[in-house]
């Protein structure tokens, strides 16, 4: 079925609008931003609006194509839900995400919360089938369901979801839509590698002395580590590291936009199962993944770059493992 009007002949230059729904979390946010693309590229009069949790608004808002932001805060709620203050932002957050008549509303996240908000917006809803969502009960939130395979990578499925519900190729070049860089490498400038030495699992975690161990080859390569941190456990643990090697260096906190520009301007970023290395997968900065708990091929660094997923579930790399690819990234 095919929700887009059958009678419109020339419906790219339709001027649609589109509300797309991909509220967290981090990576899976950055997993969705090639729909913002294709969008343009086969819808190129449609405008897009975006409805994300407000901890990751600035990752839409980095991709040209995106018009409005409509920031949600499921997480914070739930926390305060006695709160007047939460009732009255739930109020308004239902009031702006009903305001516009959307031609299509898509949810490409498959959950309960998702299909939720997706009910509140006004527009033909669509979004993947019960066999399909990661939680089934999501699918009677729409009213065009899609069966997508579940055993392709996260940002395949986004995009495939998208060309079924908007009837255009599958195939579309692969684009983040973020700004990268574009001139060469100076080589009289400071080149930075950016260690992600934080994760949300501590199973996640990659072993401190490993990275002390890689930091300081890295610094034998001409490279400075840099390592941010945000909470104060994961910048207690990147201090220890980067006190083992002398200009190695724990990075201020940073915001997400800022911690994009970080991330461009490296030479190498190797980092733990976290969204920040999906971000550096789509800036197109050659990137090393280490998956210690967790299985990289549904949803590792993929993009147009140097992209590389080392390790697996119970499988950590050692650093003898990591080297190598970091002198292949290098080159």
């Amino acid at each position: 079925m095919l929700p887009i009007p059958a009678d419109l002949i020339d419906f790219q230059y339709f001027q649609m609008r589109i509300l797309l729904i991909k509220t967290t979390s981090l990576g899976d946010v950055i997993h969705n931003l090639p729909v913002v693309s294709d969008l343009r590229a086969s819808l190129p009069a449609s405008r897009i609006d975006w409805c994300v949790e407000e901890t990751f608004a600035e990752i839409p808002r980095l991709h040209p194509a995106v018009e409005q932001v409509i920031p949600v805060a499921v997480r914070r709620w739930r926390k305060n839900l006695a709160a007047r203050t939460t009732w009255r932002e739930i109020i308004a957050f239902r009031r702006r995400i009903s305001a516009v008549a959307y031609d299509y509303v898509l949810d490409t996240q498959g959950l309960l919360k998702s299909g939720a908000i997706a009910r509140l917006a006004r527009g033909t809803r669509c979004g993947y089938a019960a066999e399909a969502a990661r939680e089934p009960w999501a699918a009677r939130c729409y009213d065009a369901t899609f069966v997508i395979p579940r055993n392709v990578h996260a940002v395949l499925r986004n995009r495939w979801l998208a060309a079924a519900v908007f009837d255009y190729p599958v195939d579309l070049p692969l684009d983040y839509g973020l700004p990268t860089r574009t001139s060469s490498i100076n080589p009289c400038a400071e080149q930075v590698a950016v260690l992600l030495t934080a994760t949300s699992r501590e199973d996640k975690l990659w072993d401190e002395s490993h990275w002390c161990a890689l930091a300081a080859a890295l610094v034998e390569r001409g490279l400075k580590p840099i390592l941010p941190a945000g909470t104060d456990p994961e910048r207690r643990r990147a201090e220890r590291i980067a006190s083992t090697v002398q200009t190695s260096r724990v990075a201020p906190p940073l915001s997400l936009s800022a911690l994009a520009t970080l991330l461009a301007d490296a030479r190498v970023v190797i980092g733990v199962d976290t969204g920040l290395v999906h971000l550096a997968a789509a800036l197109r900065v050659p990137v090393i993944a280490l998956y210690t708990a967790t299985d990289p091929g549904l949803t590792g660094v993929l993009g147009t770059g140097f992209c590389r997923n080392l390790g697996g579930k119970g499988q950590p790399p050692a650093v003898a493992d990591v080297l190598p690819v970091v002198d292949q990234a290098l080159r």
